[in-house]
Order: C-alpha cells, then structure tokens, then sequence
C-alpha cells in the first residue's frame, strides 16, 4: 500500500488544485490536491510540509494545519491510502515548481469541484465537511494574482 499525504490550501471559499500531467503513470490528466509520498521517519506533517515546499515553493504554518480525513483508491499492491489536511495558514505564494508532475495549478471554488475530473470523487464533501475558518489573511503578507482574493 502507497501512503501518501496531500493538503487542501483553503482561501476565499476556494481551494488550491494541481492539474496531473497526461503523461503520469498514476491518474494522468486528472485534478488533484498537491502533496506526495510520506518517506521513511516522517511523520504527515513532516511530509506535508516537504511536499508543499517542493510542489508549491510555500511553507506552511504547522499549527494551522489540521488533518480532514483519509481517501482510499485501488487494491492490492497497488492500493493508495491518502492523509487529506487542511492548511489553513502559509507562507509564500504558491507556484508549479514540479512542471513534471502538474501541467497547471488553479483556485477552485469549493462548491465548483464537481464540475472538474478530480482523482478522488469524494473530494468535495470531504472539503465542504471541514469546520474549520478559511485562510485569514496577514495585513504584512504580499498578494499576488495567483491568489483568489487578487490582492
């Protein structure tokens, strides 16, 4: 079984998605949310914040992180347990800096993933279950137009 953790950057009712390049071996063509294999010795949050740092070029306030739920796809060996967090605090301004792994990121409203190829169906109603508050932004943080709020 693949263990893998991904996180949900949640800003302005909408969240941040990485688009699978067609040519991936693993659910190409497809959205999804950023994140990767745990390695050996790390925890999720560990990995999480590895992840979000080499995908997105972000770090992410640990203590604003809090764990959604589990997703599960296929079996066997070939089985895929993901860890989904909710990351509602970061620093930086997230950019594709694996364009080997995505073709594209984009904000997504929430209640619009169903109108998107997702990777995992339930994604969704895991995201609209969270009870936490959105991102608030920082007055001492830059903006830029990749983020939703365009500020």
């Amino acid at each position: 079984m693949h263990v893998v953790v991904c996180g949900a950057l949640v800003e302005n009712h909408a969240v941040l998605l990485v688009h699978r390049s067609p040519t991936r071996r693993a659910y190409p063509d497809l959205w999804d949310l950023p994140g990767g294999h745990i390695e050996a010795g790390e925890s999720e949050l560990q990995a999480l914040a590895r992840e979000m740092h080499e995908e997105l070029g972000i770090h992410i306030v640990a203590e604003a992180s809090s764990r959604l739920g589990d997703l599960h796809a296929g079996s066997g060996e070939g089985a895929v347990h993901v860890a989904v967090w909710h990351i509602r605090d970061w620093v930086g301004s997230p950019t594709n800096r694996a364009p080997e792994e995505h073709d594209d990121i984009a904000w997504v409203g929430i209640s619009e993933l169903g109108g998107h190829p997702l990777v995992f169906g339930t994604l969704p109603a895991l995201l609209g279950s969270r009870s936490e508050p959105d991102r608030l932004p920082r007055l001492d943080e830059a903006r830029t137009t990749a983020s939703p709020s365009g500020r």
